[in-house]
């Protein structure tokens, strides 16, 4: 596995790269980025971040954000999306079905 270093400044910016699983297109349909978008709402309103830009692919997205002063979590928030999105992915191609 490999040894990431992650970089954690608080109130800094950081750009992200994020790929679905084995490349499927999770994010082709409207109601797909629909679903981002919620998940990404529901996450700000607890852990409040700023979108600086964003594009979102069929099958990938890449994002920067800026954090709040004092606060450098970005983790939190990428884990509280993803279980966000999740749920709304059919388990028929949801990895752990």
């Amino acid at each position: 596995m490999s040894q990431y270093r992650r970089l954690y400044i608080p109130g800094g910016s950081y750009f992200f790269t994020l790929v679905t699983y084995e490349r499927q297109p999770l994010l082709a349909r409207d109601e797909d980025v629909e679903n981002l978008r919620r998940a990404y709402r529901y996450v700000r309103e607890r852990r409040p971040f700023k979108i600086v830009a964003g594009v979102v692919l069929p099958d990938h997205t890449h994002v920067i954000w800026t954090l709040p002063e004092q606060d450098c979590d970005y983790s939190t928030r990428w884990k509280m999306i993803k279980t966000a999105f999740s749920r709304h992915v059919p388990a028929a191609v949801r990895h752990d079905g």
